[in-house]
């Protein structure tokens, strides 16, 4: 069966407290937690929490998010990594998630390709000192994300060829790359040893993995049978209550291993 994660900023909307949402996660049966940005969090009460639960932490942003593409973050990148590996570490995470940000209008694909492998040498160098993955994250500009720079896994997965770290990995997020280029399950089989972690959501309207376009039994069939040994993270927003919605996504997992 995948090794399923919340995201809990998806979850429990009226509940402020992140440490509050990681015991919601241990009270639905689902051994692992994530989240986006640890710099607006109580990072100590979320792994008192942890601590308490006996839950994972799957892994959070790297910040600043959506900087890769920006001509003047260099600085706040290269000190943002360290502080990210940081709380990683504090709370066990194997990795971080990167966003790139959008495309510059006055500069070609190809000139931002080279600033934000540049970028990606001197994270995934620095992640890997920490034994810590970096999750690179292409996003579907079309519903989500208009302008985003990188959108596809070939895309993701040229870079990945070119910085050539082994703490650099792909995140395959599910809903994003059905609304971009649809293939999930070929994309899937191909892209495989460059994936460090999953998104999954339902598509259209970003909610519960049933009775959408995407037949996640089948997709995770298919994350069953192959190798990967990563996190699958329910990132979408529930129509449901939170506790039916995780209920559903679980009881999904079951019937496909």
């Amino acid at each position: 069966m995948v090794n399923l994660s919340v995201c809990i900023e998806m979850f429990w909307l009226d509940e402020t407290d992140p440490a509050a949402k990681v015991r919601n996660v241990k009270e639905a049966g689902i051994g692992a937690y994530e989240f986006w940005s640890w710099s607006n969090k109580d990072v100590d009460a979320v792994a008192e929490a942890q601590a308490e639960t006996g839950l994972a932490c799957a892994g959070h942003l790297l910040e600043p998010p959506f900087a890769l593409t920006a001509r003047e973050t260099e600085q706040a990148l290269v000190e943002g990594v360290s502080k990210s590996a940081a709380i990683a570490e504090r709370l066990g995470s194997p990795g971080m998630i990167v966003t790139t940000g959008n495309i510059l209008a006055d500069e070609a694909w190809d000139i931002t390709l080279r600033r934000v492998v540049r970028r990606l040498k001197v994270l995934s160098a620095v992640a890997a000192d920490h034994g810590l993955k970096i999750y690179l994250e292409p996003l579907n500009p079309v519903v989500d994300h208009h302008g985003y720079w990188l959108t596809t896994m070939a895309q993701a997965a040229d870079i990945v060829a070119e910085v050539d770290s082994p703490a650099l990995t792909i995140l395959y997020d599910i809903y994003h790359q059905q609304i971009t280029e649809g293939n999930l399950i070929s994309n899937l089989r191909t892209y495989l040893p460059l994936i460090g972690h999953i998104h999954t959501a339902g598509v259209p309207g970003r909610h519960e993995l049933a009775d959408n376009e995407i037949d996640y039994r089948a997709v995770f069939r298919a994350i069953d049978e192959s190798d990967y040994a990563g996190y699958v993270g329910l990132e979408f927003r529930p129509s449901l209550t939170e506790a039916e919605a995780l209920a559903q996504a679980v009881r999904i997992a079951e019937e496909a291993a």
